[in-house]
């Protein structure tokens, strides 16, 4: 007789560090559902999880209960209640928001989103795809291929994701049809061809019923495999693909715990690094070498795509989160200026030359967009005409940035090439896009420096370069008050220029309307004017409306730290309209007057100005006084 077996916290410990260690070596598969609405998405990720073994047994009784309440599936399990968690998808009966899963089996490691089928919820499907490796496209049996389809595949393939399963669902309701397959089937081939798709696997299956997921079914002896999941388990992911790569590694975090320790931390986005490897810090371009690889489990001998690791470098190099650090005789590019492909994934529209954050890894910078060269239907594949981008629109476009940034075009590295946009004022964001290749003129065009500095020119002038920035609405006192701190400057033999706005508008900028983007082009071609007044020393006074924040401190970013002063000529609206020195407010409250602010376009007001002026208890006078001494004070 054997001694008993008596488990212990001790063997529980070891199981379960046994069971871990066991995960630790499989591969990690993302991958994406997706399709029209109602092809089964939600149902087949709930029998993948149902037949991996996913589900407590908690969850499996509330799914019971829940099927036979909903009553959906005529008593059966409603596989689809697993996923769709959000109350107003079970009430609509439709995926909106992404939903992500993890499932695992013998063989691999699983991270699976279910994206959404309406066409308004693009964006979803986007952030969804955005990390994936393979898309897994549903098609109902019954419907074969939809608009839906077609849009999913074409983002899909936009994307970069190169594995492309066609899983053509409801088989069960069709019969098993094997010519019902074989229809859909060339249908899908002949659009994925014209979009670029050249290879992909079709798998008749039924999510409901389990048919040709876990194994094949004898419902469809004509079809001779793979099963889905046997697919996933052997897709090749390319590994050995991007460690061919040269190598690249964005820099997340700079890990100094004390003084005698300086690491670089981020995961390898592509090739491979070992100690003595010689590389280049971008974009500075500095070179030296690895010294270390660290780990949480000590050091490496070499580490490869996909990697997290810390590097420490021989050489003490400028290196800090946002650079690069690349294979020293294989860099990628530093540039400005790009052609790209934006989806805009806002409620508002993109506005063309307005500023936002573009986020590329660990890079921050501020960029602009310009109108789109065209709008791609991904309906049709036509290449429209647009000014601007809609919600869930795709356009190929032109944007710049103020600074370079390291990159490399989004089909060769996604970590590299893909970035997003983020609105300056809502921190939220608004674009998702893919870099193509930087502009020729970006390379081209070089800042020449000058052997006299902009501080030599101003002290030439005894005293500092400044732009006074005047801002409030028409009617506010703007120019009146600009006037009059221009004509006292002169008069204390201060070197200054005043931009007006409606002199600017008489030549600088007369191809320019009153349109939100043609507001935001006026300002931005007014700043770069400052900016070379204030290199030549002077001092510099703008009178513009500029109604929008982010136009101002696109300005402001412009100059060095200091030289911007805002100020808020703060007049009621009531105040401005009964001056109305113009008789504007008179015409834009008639209609003769379209997109005049206060009206019918926004004023966004300063909320920390360097000075705010208020006319209805300071004289112009007093006003012009107060900054001066604020100015040479």
């Amino acid at each position: 007789m054997t001694d008993p077996v008596y488990v212990t916290d001790a063997l529980i410990a070891e199981d379960i560090d046994a069971y871990l260690a066991s995960h630790e070596q499989k591969s990690l598969l993302r991958f994406i559902t997706c399709g029209s609405v109602d092809d089964g998405k939600s149902t087949l990720i709930g029998r993948l999880l149902y037949d991996s073994k996913m589900i407590f047994e908690d969850q499996l009784a509330a799914l019971e209960a829940d099927s036979k309440r909903v009553g959906t599936q005529g008593g059966e399990i409603d596989f689809a209640l697993l996923v769709d968690g959000l109350a107003a998808e079970r009430e609509q009966g439709i995926t909106i928001d992404v939903a992500y899963r993890f499932f695992t089996t013998g063989k691999r490691k699983f991270i699976v989103a279910d994206t959404p089928g309406h066409e308004q919820y693009t964006r979803n499907m986007v952030t969804g795809a955005s990390t994936a490796d393979l898309a897994v496209i549903l098609i109902d049996a019954r419907k074969g291929v939809l608009t839906q389809t077609r849009r999913h595949s074409f983002l899909a393939h936009l994307l970069g994701i190169r594995h492309i399963v066609l899983a053509v669902n409801k088989m069960d309701l069709v019969g098993y049809d094997k010519g019902v397959f074989e229809r859909i089937l060339l249908a899908y081939r002949a659009f994925a061809s014209e979009i670029g798709i050249t290879d992909f696997t079709a798998i008749p299956i039924s999510g409901f019923k389990g048919d040709n997921i876990t194994a094949l079914s004898p419902n469809t002896p004509w079809f001779k495999g793979p099963a889905l999941i046997e697919h996933l388990e052997t897709v090749d992911l390319g590994a050995r693909v991007e460690e061919a790569k040269p190598f690249r590694m964005p820099v997340q975090w700079v890990n100094r715990p004390n003084l005698d320790f300086r690491g670089f931390s981020g995961q390898v986005a592509g090739g491979r690094i070992a100690p003595g490897d010689a590389v280049r810090i971008l974009p500075s371009g500095k070179t030296t070498t690895v010294g270390r690889i660290v780990t949480m489990d000590g050091d490496l001998d070499e580490a490869v795509a996909g990697q997290s690791v810390t590097l420490t470098l021989a050489d003490e190099v400028d290196c800090s989160r946002g650079d690069v650090i690349a294979a020293a005789d294989a860099p990628p590019e530093a540039a400005d200026q790009f052609e790209a492909t934006l989806v805009w994934m806002a409620d508002e529209a993109m506005i063309p030359g307005r500023a936002y954050w573009l986020k590329l890894g660990a890079q921050s910078v501020s960029a602009t967009v310009q109108a789109p060269k065209y709008e791609i239907n991904v309906n049709t594949l036509d290449h429209l005409a647009a000014k601007t981008l809609d919600l869930n629109g795709i356009g190929v476009v032109e944007l710049s940035t103020d600074r370079p940034i390291v990159f490399e075009a989004y089909a060769e590295n996604r970590a590299l090439g893909g970035f997003i946009l983020i609105d300056k004022l809502t921190n939220a964001t608004v674009g998702a896009g893919m870099l193509h290749f930087s502009l020729r003129r970006a390379q081209n065009v070089h800042w020449q420096a000058s052997d006299i500095s902009r501080e030599a020119r101003a002290d030439l002038k005894n005293q500092k370069a400044a732009l006074l920035w005047f801002t409030g609405l028409s009617g506010s006192g703007k120019s009146t008050i600009a006037n009059l701190v221009e004509k006292k400057l002169f008069r204390m033999n201060r070197h200054s220029f005043l931009l007006d706005g409606d002199n600017v508008r008489h030549g600088l900028n007369k191809d320019l309307g009153f349109t939100e983007a043609d507001r935001i082009e006026n300002i931005r071609r007014v700043g770069e004017v400052a900016k070379l007044m204030t290199d030549a020393g002077l001092i510099v006074i703008t009178a513009f409306i500029s109604p929008f924040k982010a136009e101002r401190e696109m300005v402001r970013a412009m100059l060095p730290e200091g030289e911007f002063l805002e100020i808020f000529i703060d007049t009621p609206l009531e105040e401005a309209e009964r001056r109305d020195v113009k008789g504007l407010y008179k015409k834009a409250r008639s209609g003769q007057l379209k997109n005049f602010t206060g009206i019918d376009s926004p004023y966004e007001a300063p909320e920390n100005p360097e000075i705010r002026i208020d006319t209805t208890t300071m004289t112009a006078e007093a006003a012009a006084d107060l900054i001066i001494d604020r100015l040479l004070g």
